[in-house]
């Protein structure tokens, strides 16, 4: 494949290579399941659909392992202060996550495997870290990393490290050799819950934060894989002390490093701490998924998205022309099916749209050939060239999915919800309703009665139903999901 995308690591754009031919195996930094999933949770995941959508697209057997953190100090401190036990509280909010990642579109992980499902591997990493030398035992229950062990720690964020702040959970423990090595297995702390740690060789204890990424990816990956994701605010440490330890272990671990920007509002990155995390479930109450996804997914990962009312209103103007092409071309030739737009190949696809996704994943120049694609659609509708308004809405389609963003596809397809959409009997309900309604309208156009029908369409407008005339009759939507 021609693939080419940018390596935090050598911070280069490199030709993707997969270690084995036909597979790619990716595994990225999932929830810390402490709160609520705010968009900003949502931009790598969203981010990584795009990548995992254009492999597989490309032709590529994909792994991805996307972790669960459900076990550290917030989630026990939280927790605590709710009084609730900490697996349910991490349960709970593990379920939010799930459902704002399915609201938003965004593919499921083929593992997803918990913190806490995998303290045995934990456990057998820590022991070889120890056999060669690059971890020692604290006071009971701790061990740690040994970072002057391992020559080239620092590597992947380039830092030396007498220049490195001290920014690991754990700061000021007295049994630390240095202040910058960071913890493998920390012991329970006064007043924690008995659940919260696992009998080890090394004693009772909890896993530290980068542990346990290292062991899930070495045992669903294996000691080399091809691609590791996330945030580039966990370039450091948490990225940085996984390949420590990982290095130190004798594994090669990630090939590739790829790393998405932030969301910022008001040009402030999203942070609890700063007040301004935005809610899934709270955007989603005024915003349509749809275009929720379109803002964060539209903007090259290694961008900065800014959110704001003018993003939003922005997304949902470029979806609505895109949900309303299709939904056009549909009732005039009717739908390509979903197997055929899925089996574009990039062979396939318009040679600029593979070249822009081919280049770093550039979606605004991706986006640019969908637009052409566009124009040339409603152009063929207009002139009543059913050829070409099919063959458009094949190739809007197929490009719209690899940006998770095809209109006739889930969840899209019912309205950005798993209920009530075409062919639920939700839907078929409605329908009934305002067809009644619209029967009512077109009696009183033709009786000229103007008042009563715009009256009609308004009381369908105020319920959140859209009404569009066109040569061929009235059709309706509900607001947003075109």
């Amino acid at each position: 494949m021609s693939l080419n995308l940018y390596d935090s690591a050598t911070r280069s754009v490199r030709p993707f290579e997969p270690l084995e031919p036909g597979r790619a195996g990716i595994y990225l930094c999932g929830a810390t399941v402490q709160g609520s999933p705010h968009i900003g949770h949502m931009r790598a995941s969203i981010a990584f659909d795009v990548l995992v959508r254009w492999l597989r697209r490309s032709g590529l057997d994909v792994t991805l392992v996307r972790n669960v953190t459900d076990i550290d100090d917030k989630i026990l401190a939280k927790s605590a202060g709710a009084d609730r036990p900490w697996w349910a509280w991490a349960y709970r909010f593990e379920q939010e996550f799930t459902a704002a990642y399915d609201a938003l579109g965004v593919l499921r992980p083929t593992y997803e495997p918990r913190a806490t499902g995998h303290v045995t591997e934990m456990v057998e990493l820590m022991e070889r870290l120890l056999e060669r030398g690059h971890a020692y035992r604290g006071e009971a229950g701790n061990v740690y990393f040994d970072v002057r062990s391992l020559p080239d720690y620092g590597a992947l964020t380039r830092q030396a490290l007498e220049n490195m702040s001290v920014v690991d959970e754990g700061d000021g423990e007295p049994d630390k050799r240095d202040p910058r090595d960071f913890a493998l297995w920390k012991a329970p702390r006064p007043g924690e819950p008995a659940t919260a740690a696992w009998p080890t060789p090394f004693g009772r204890g909890r896993p530290g934060w980068h542990l346990e990424c290292s062991a899930m990816a070495q045992r669903y990956l294996g000691e080399t894989f091809d691609i590791h994701g996330g945030g580039i605010d966990l370039r450091f440490p948490h990225h940085e002390n996984e390949q420590a330890q990982s290095h130190a272990a004798g594994y090669d671990f990630a090939r590739y490093w790829v790393h998405n920007a932030w969301v910022t509002t008001g040009g402030e990155k999203m942070s609890k701490s700063l007040g301004n995390s935005l809610v899934v479930a709270e955007v989603l109450r005024e915003t349509p998924a749809a275009v929720l996804r379109y803002a964060l997914g539209t903007v090259h990962y290694r961008s900065t998205v800014e959110f704001s009312d003018a993003t939003l209103a922005e997304a949902a103007g470029s979806w609505e022309r895109f949900s309303g092409f299709v939904a056009r071309a549909v009732e005039r030739v009717g739908e390509v099916p979903a197997e055929e737009v899925a089996g574009q190949s990039p062979a396939e696809l318009p040679g600029a749209f593979v070249e822009a996704m081919d280049d770093d994943l550039n979606i605004s120049a991706a986006l640019a050939v969908v637009h052409e694609q566009l124009r040339a659609g409603n152009t063929a509708l207009a002139e009543h060239d059913d050829i070409g308004a099919r063959a458009a809405q094949l190739q809007v389609r197929a490009m719209l999915d690899v940006l998770g963003l095809d209109p006739l596809a889930e969840p899209w397809r019912s309205g950005g919800s798993s209920a009530g959409g075409a062919g639920s009997p939700e839907h078929d309900a409605l329908d009934s309703l305002v067809s009644a309604v619209l029967a009512e309208r077109v009696e009183a156009r033709k009786d000229k009665d103007w008042a009563r029908a715009d009256a009609l369409r308004d009381r369908l407008a105020e319920a959140g139903v859209v009404v569009e005339d066109s040569a061929g009759g009235a059709r309706w939507h509900l607001k947003g999901t075109h």
